[in-house]
This record gives C-alpha cells, sequence and structure tokens, in this order.
C-alpha cells in the first residue's frame, strides 16, 4: 500500500512538470509570432538560447518515468499513463523546437519591410497554443471528449495554413521580388501546422490511457 501512494505522488509530480513544460513552450510558440510581428531580434534570440532548457526538461521527466518503471512495478493502466507521458514529453519538445524555428526565421527576416499585414498567422498561433493547453488539461482530466474536440480543430489550423498559403503564392506569381519573404512566411505558418498536428497526437494519448486502444484523429502529415 505504502509503495501504491509513494508511485501515485511521483506521478502526480510527473504530470505537474508535463504542464509546466507545456506553459513554456506555449509561451515560446506564442512570443515567436511577436517577435515576427515587432521585428523584435532580441526577443527571437531568446526563444532560441531557451530551446536547449525545454529538451533538458523533456530528459529528466524521461528518465523520472524510466525510474518509475523499474523500481514501482506499475500496473497495465498506469504503464499506459508513463507510455504516454513519454509521447507527449517528445511531442511537446517539437513544438518548443517550431516555436525555435519561426524565431530563426524572424532573424532571417531582420528589418525588411513587412510583405503584408500579419493576421491569419498570429491566429493560427493563437489556435495552436489554445489547443495546446487544452489538450494537456485533457491529459491530466482523462477527458476523453474534450480530446476528440480539441483535435476536431485541427482542421481550422489546416484551413488557416492553406489560405496563408494560397495567398502568398499569389503575391510571388505577381512579384517575384517578394519569393524570399513570402517563402519565410510560409515556413512560419507551416510551423504552427505542424505544431497543431503535434497536439493532434497529444490528444490520441488521451484516448490511448482511458481506453488502452490508440485512435487515430487525423490523417498523418509524417
Amino acid at each position: 500500500m505504502e509503495m501504491r501512494t509513494s508511485f501515485h505522488k511521483s506521478l502526480r509530480e510527473i504530470q505537474d512538470e508535463i504542464l509546466a513544460m507545456g506553459n513554456i513552450v506555449s509561451i515560446a510558440l506564442q512570443q515567436s509570432i511577436e517577435a515576427l510581428k515587432n521585428r523584435d531580434m532580441d526577443l527571437a534570440r531568446k526563444i532560441i538560447a531557451d530551446d536547449p532548457k525545454i529538451n533538458v526538461k523533456r530528459f529528466e521527466i524521461e528518465e523520472k518515468c524510466i525510474k518509475l518503471i523499474a523500481t514501482q512495478q506499475p500496473m497495465a493502466s498506469d504503464l499506459r499513463i508513463i507510455i504516454a507521458i513519454l509521447n507527449i514529453t517528445t511531442e511537446i519538445e517539437r513544438i518548443g523546437d517550431y516555436a525555435g524555428g519561426n524565431a530563426r526565421v524572424v532573424l532571417m527576416i531582420g528589418n525588411e519591410p513587412p510583405l503584408k499585414p500579419l493576421i491569419d498567422i498570429p491566429r493560427m498561433a493563437d489556435k495552436t497554443v489554445d489547443m495546446l493547453r487544452r489538450s494537456l488539461d485533457a491529459f491530466i482530466n482523462r477527458d476523453i471528449e474534450a480530446a476528440r474536440k480539441i483535435s476536431a480543430e485541427d482542421d481550422f489550423v489546416d484551413q488557416l495554413y492553406d489560405q496563408i498559403f494560397r495567398e502568398l503564392l499569389t503575391f510571388m506569381a505577381e512579384d517575384p521580388k517578394t519569393i524570399t519573404r513570402a517563402t519565410r512566411l510560409i515556413w512560419t505558418a507551416h510551423n504552427l501546422e505542424r505544431a497543431a498536428d503535434r497536439v493532434t497526437n497529444i490528444c490520441e494519448r488521451v484516448i490511448f490511457v482511458v481506453t488502452g486502444k490508440m485512435e487515430e484523429m487525423g490523417a498523418s502529415k509524417y
């Protein structure tokens, strides 16, 4: 009984760390778009410099999970939670990489004049960050219905990406001088679209924890 109490205490602590890691990445993703809008090079550099800290946090969580498996002999349902945590930390870390990628785009653009007002890219970022935060809440609460609803919202992000892509292609076709600037904005939008796909993967893990079954909740884009 004492071992089970210790196990669940350790598991709760790890889940709290996942929420903290998710919050750090959510902020980084949002800030990467703020840096783009404001041409804030210092903020972009900070996002890039902080990315290794996210990687370290992932490895720390993984080590704690491995220690739990090795020392606590978890039951099948508990083992599913640990496996899901290992996958979710990977997804969060990759979303952090996309934030870093956007920050690098900011440095590439530098002080170039904006190609167009940024409207849909910030909308993509806001939606993706919202989905990420809610997906982690769904995991903590084991909320299948919330996970399915969040996953379905990925279609909205995809639609925004397609809209941005078509609009920027039009710019490039009408004026080849805009190709470089337009391409960099496409990279940014693509990073956000992929981040939302990673959120869908987190939602799949929520289903797995509760049901023991993997349920694909969107077309694979890998």
